[in-house]
């Protein structure tokens, strides 16, 4: 390839480049938003083809369509690829990853039949809908929401483990004391009914017939009420401690020269202790 063809390859690449990633640029704006539209529209396709009475009349129609939109993403893929400078950086982004799971079900279906439904996925692609509309406000927010999930791990392990310990010995109790006769045939089971009752969902397809049995359930409603508020309680703490932090004023190391204290606020005139003027 000599220089000339280089040179039309690099400026092809470069105009690739920016209509599929320069959301700044009319063009890039307006791939963006057919890329979206094309998204919904693939999803449309698929829970269509789920409804039997949709399927029977329009199967080919649907199935065309899945296929055109598989080519189409495919194509996409394969030429965010091509054009970005470092594309492993693009391949093992979160991006990446989505866009190739949103491709790879189709083709799977030749060997794993059904396996096309999980073309769903392509949902999460509708998170670019944050960087067309610059909705960053919704970005940063869900980067704070991020950190205090993390803040709060430790302490949602202990209470994790805290539930995990509750559902295993009263459910073991419930299958003493129900029993197979009432429904509560096996422990597993038995620690089944207890997650659902204790996180107050009950499906009632279990349901204890002794006193015991109903008096311990009671309780675990009561507890399960309380254990609800628990996870919300932890995380809103770190999120009102990254609120704090952000808006108290940083210590520095300053030390008053007359009464020698220190922790002074950022750009102190005076010393808080004794008055003296800082230097």
């Amino acid at each position: 390839m000599n220089s000339q063809d280089k040179s039309k390859s690099e400026i092809l690449r470069q105009k690739i480049y920016i209509f599929i990633y320069g959301t700044n640029t009319p063009s890039g704006k307006l791939f963006d938003i057919i890329l979206l539209g094309l998204i919904v529209c693939s999803l449309i396709t698929i829970m269509l083809e789920t409804i039997p009475e949709v399927n029977m009349a329009f199967h080919n129609e649907l199935l065309v369509a899945e296929w055109i939109f598989t080519i189409l993403f495919t194509m996409e893929y394969i030429l965010r690829i091509y054009c970005i400078d470092k594309p492993f950086k693009y391949i093992f982004s979160f991006y990446g990853i989505i866009d190739l799971l949103a491709i790879l079900p189709m083709y799977l279906s030749f060997f794993l039949p059904g396996s096309k439904v999980l073309s769903n996925i392509r949902t999460l692609r509708l998170f670019r809908l944050f960087r067309v509309l610059k909705l960053f406000h919704f970005v940063e927010e869900s980067t704070k929401l991020k950190i205090a999930l993390l803040s709060s791990r430790p302490k949602i392990i202990v209470f994790l483990y805290t539930v995990i310990v509750i559902s295993f010995t009263v459910g073991t109790l419930m299958y003493f004391i129900e029993g197979p006769a009432h429904g509560f045939t096996n422990i597993p089971k038995s620690i089944y009914w207890t997650i659902i009752t204790l996180t107050t969902v009950g499906y009632g397809d279990i349901v204890p017939q002794t006193g015991m049995g109903q008096f311990l359930a009671s309780i675990l409603v009561i507890v399960g009420y309380g254990i609800i508020a628990v996870p919300t309680g932890i995380v809103s703490l770190e999120l009102s401690k990254q609120k704090h932090s952000r808006y108290t004023p940083k210590k520095n190391t300053a030390t008053c020269p007359s009464c020698q204290a220190t922790g002074h606020p950022d750009n102190s005139i005076f010393c808080y202790k004794c008055g003296s003027k800082m230097l």
